[in-house]
């Protein structure tokens, strides 16, 4: 068995980037954590939103099967205005609790600056100087965020690992319709057509019938 924890700047990131894998984490009887970074404020967010969002989250998580969801609070598209050491000590409260041993972070190249942030935060706490051990960190693919920033080579997601999600691929999106707070119509990037799309896509990329694909940070064999 192994703890994995996975680190989702907003609720639903962790769904569309890796929904697939986490439930096959699952299945092998892995431990899955997962870490929401931020939630909506007002006045960007209505509380109503905030409310309706929070319970998409934990009736997801429930139905996926995480042991345990941390939700950091920390304003959604207004992270650059926490200082580092604030969301750096609350990452490393809930790296020190689950001890995991894969790490799962958003791509630091995205086009919203809080994945950025989360994914710098998150290595931090991946240091190799504490008491648990960290084995994999790979960072996933947020539609809608990975693929539209400016393109530049700093800012490129390159896949190197690639997840066989044939079998699990009906549940994720299954998934990703408890946040119909998020959902939109094809053709938006956040819609099932577009995530199924995209899996299909990762999958005949390497033979499969759909798949979710990773850029390896650091690997231990």
């Amino acid at each position: 068995m192994k703890k994995i924890l996975a680190i989702a700047p907003h609720a639903d990131d962790e769904i569309i980037g890796l929904g697939g894998t986490l439930l096959k984490h699952v299945e092998q009887d892995d431990e899955v954590y997962v870490c929401i970074a931020t939630k909506g404020v007002e006045p960007l967010f209505s509380k109503a939103f905030v409310e309706q969002l929070r319970g998409e989250t934990i009736n997801c998580h429930k139905i996926l099967g995480v042991k345990k969801t941390f939700f950091l609070e920390f304003p959604s598209v207004m992270l650059e205005s926490i200082p580092r050491h604030e969301l750096n000590a609350s990452m490393m409260n809930v790296f020190n609790e689950v001890k995991p041993n894969i790490v799962y972070i958003p791509h630091f190249g995205d086009m919203q600056k809080d994945h950025a942030l989360v994914a710098e935060s998150a290595m931090v706490c991946i240091r190799p100087k504490y008491d648990y051990k960290v084995t994999g960190v790979y960072a996933y693919e947020t539609l809608s965020e990975t693929e539209w920033n400016v393109p530049h080579v700093a800012n490129a997601f390159i896949p190197q690992r690639y997840v066989d999600i044939s079998e699990t691929i009906d549940k994720k999106l299954q998934l990703m319709t408890c946040y119909k707070s998020q959902i939109a119509e094809f053709p938006n990037a956040r819609s099932i057509e577009a995530i199924e799309t995209l899996a299909k896509y990762r999958g005949a990329t390497v033979g499969v019938k759909a798949a979710e694909a990773f850029a390896v940070v650091r690997e231990i064999k």
